[in-house]
């Protein structure tokens, strides 16, 4: 966690945050900046409390077994619990793109954004559901933030290139 001490308590966690942020919004190395970004993840975590991330871990599990339905359930509890939890929101987005409810997603995600504007995870979702729902004008924004908070995510500068020829945006 480039150098820094695991945070003690959600106060030291934001402070810690902060900082990781900064960095990973610099970081000219996709390695090192995919380190940084799975730092900020292991954070992010802290502010979920252990209940209510069992719930997450609970429900990730029977998603990954094509069970969403059971997964949606664990998810409802984890936002019903912890409504100002970005992870929850943005847990529960996932279930409903796999169930291919994309407004319910979206809905999560902006939830999810709101809480935590840097949450890279939730914009990354959000810019991928934007383009398959064909608002390509909304997913190349969302990918434009996307890259100022991480911009060495896989994949988000390929498809911003690729949306800005969609829409016609040559830049300056």
């Amino acid at each position: 966690m480039m150098g820094q001490p695991w945070p003690k308590s959600p106060e030291e966690a934001s402070k810690t945050l902060e900082t990781l942020y900064a960095h990973l919004a610099t970081e000219g190395d996709k390695r090192r900046g995919g380190e940084i970004g799975a730092a900020i993840e292991k954070l992010w975590r802290i502010f979920g409390g252990d209940t209510v991330n069992l719930l997450i871990d609970r429900g990730e599990d029977f998603s990954s077994k094509m069970q969403q339905d059971k997964a949606l359930t664990f998810l409802d509890a984890a936002v019903d619990l912890a409504p100002d939890y970005a992870e929850a929101w943005s847990h529960r987005a996932y279930i409903h793109y796999r169930m291919e409810n994309y407004q319910a997603a979206l809905g999560d995600l902006r939830r999810a954004l709101a809480l935590e504007p840097n949450h890279f995870r939730a914009l990354d979702g959000m810019a991928k559901i934007l383009d398959l729902s064909g608002e390509k004008k909304a997913a190349l924004k969302a990918y434009e933030q996307l890259l100022i908070v991480h911009p060495n995510i896989e994949g988000a500068e390929e498809a911003a290139t690729e949306l800005r020829k969609a829409v016609g945006d040559r830049g300056i």
